[in-house]
Formats: structure tokens, C-alpha cells, sequence
């Protein structure tokens, strides 16, 4: 007498914020096809510091001539605390025309220059001299400042793992309630994601401005952990 064929097929999301979708799979029979999400938690490497070079004048020339003094500032900046200027990237320079909007004519009365700056950061303690020392040059009135994993390939490793840790003990648990043993591994899919975690725009003032030198808007604090995860859709048998 033949035994009749049995065909299981579960999800289980540990987690809704991913937004991979599952692929398409072809349930066997004698088969459990489980997902679930994983993480890993990791310092970041990186700092990554941005802002705005912009300056306005009658003419396009004088605009761009105070952007190129702002920019060689801001190499002089990063020289000074040791930091290779060429390690910085810049966008193109954008130059728009200021109108006069209450003239019927609308007559150019200027121009505006700007571009963008970011400089990526290993040594987290130059943070707080290399904005201070831009906002004393007067460059750029914002910054903002994110923490970033630039080596991510242990971490997404690791967030597989326990991804697939997670997954294989959903298989398990749904093969133990229907007195099956769970079997190899036939197939998996995975998805990796990094989580960076974002400082709101700082505005530094001048120390001339302050009446007292006051800490780095970062001294003391240490920055967020970047959570790196992965989903992982995974097939086993059933014996």
C-alpha cells in the first residue's frame, strides 16, 4: 500500500520592514520552504561628513572666484588635520542667475554658485576640528554628518548566518509537529541590507561667536551601530 504524498510548504517572517520579494519557487512534495530575516550590529568604519560650498556675487566670475577660495579653504582645512584633500569629493559647480522678481523685467542681479562637498572620515576623533575649523572659515552653513560601514562583506556574512540559524529552526520546528525529519538544504535565496543611521544637520558657530569654547557637537558621544540584515529563503526536504 503506498503512503499517500505529503507536501508542506511555510513561511515565516520574523520581521515586515524588508521589502525583498519572495521569489518564485515550485513546491516538491516531501519539501518545507521557510524565509526569515537576519542582523548583524556593527560599529561603523566611516564618518561621513557633508556640505555646501556657496557663494553669490554681481557677476558669474566673482561667484565662482569666492566658490575656488571657499574650496581651497576647505583643502587647507583638511590639510591641517591631516587629511589628503583628494580624498574629498566635489560635485560640479552650478552657477544661477538671482533675479530682480519686483522688476517687471525681471533683470539678473547676481549669481549664485554652489557645489557639494563629502569627505569620508576612519579617524572619528578629526570630526569635531574639521567642522569647527569649516564653520570658522565660514564655509558652507550646514553640515551633516552619517556613520557608514564601507566594509560590509564580514557583516552581511554574519547577517546571513543567523538568517539561515533562523530559518533552518522554523523548518525544524514545522517537521517535528508533523513527526517528519527535516532533510538537506536544496535551495536558498538571499538578500542583504545596510541600515545607516543618519545624524541630523548640525550648525556650528563661530568660536569668536561663543563666549566660551564649547565640546565638538560629537565629543562624548559615541555614534549608532549600523545594523546590516539578510533575508534568506531556503527549501528543505523531508524524510
Amino acid at each position: 500500500m503506498k503512503c499517500p504524498v505529503l507536501v508542506l510548504c511555510a513561511v515565516f517572517a520574523v520581521s515586515l520592514h524588508l521589502c525583498a520579494e519572495t521569489p518564485s519557487v515550485t513546491a516538491q512534495p516531501n519539501t518545507v520552504y521557510v524565509g526569515a530575516d537576519g542582523k548583524f550590529e556593527t560599529p561603523p568604519d566611516t564618518a561621513l561628513i557633508q556640505f555646501n560650498i556657496s557663494s553669490q556675487a554681481d557677476t558669474a566670475k566673482e561667484a565662482y572666484d569666492l566658490a575656488s577660495k571657499q574650496a581651497e579653504a576647505t583643502r587647507q582645512v583638511l590639510r591641517t588635520n591631516g587629511v589628503d584633500p583628494k580624498s574629498a569629493e566635489v560635485g560640479f559647480f552650478s552657477v544661477t542667475p538671482r533675479y530682480n522678481w519686483k522688476d517687471p523685467k525681471h533683470k539678473i542681479v547676481g549669481y549664485q554658485v554652489t557645489t557639494s562637498v563629502s569627505v569620508k572620515l576612519k579617524d572619528f576623533s578629526k570630526i569635531g576640528p574639521i567642522t569647527q575649523q569649516l564653520a570658522d572659515a565660514s564655509i558652507g552653513d550646514s553640515q551633516s554628518l552619517s556613520y557608514i560601514l564601507e566594509s560590509t562583506e564580514e557583516a552581511k556574512s554574519k547577517a546571513v548566518a543567523d538568517a539561515y540559524r533562523r530559518a533552518r529552526a522554523s523548518a525544524q520546528s514545522l517537521a517535528n509537529a508533523s513527526g517528519r525529519t527535516l532533510g538537506e538544504l536544496s535551495y536558498a535565496s538571499v538578500d542583504t541590507y545596510e541600515n545607516v543611521h543618519v545624524m541630523a544637520p548640525m550648525r556650528t558657530m563661530k568660536v569668536g561667536m561663543m563666549a566660551e569654547a564649547a565640546p565638538a557637537p560629537t565629543e562624548e558621544f559615541s555614534p549608532q551601530n549600523v545594523t546590516v540584515t539578510a533575508h534568506v529563503n531556503a527549501l528543505f526536504s523531508l524524510k
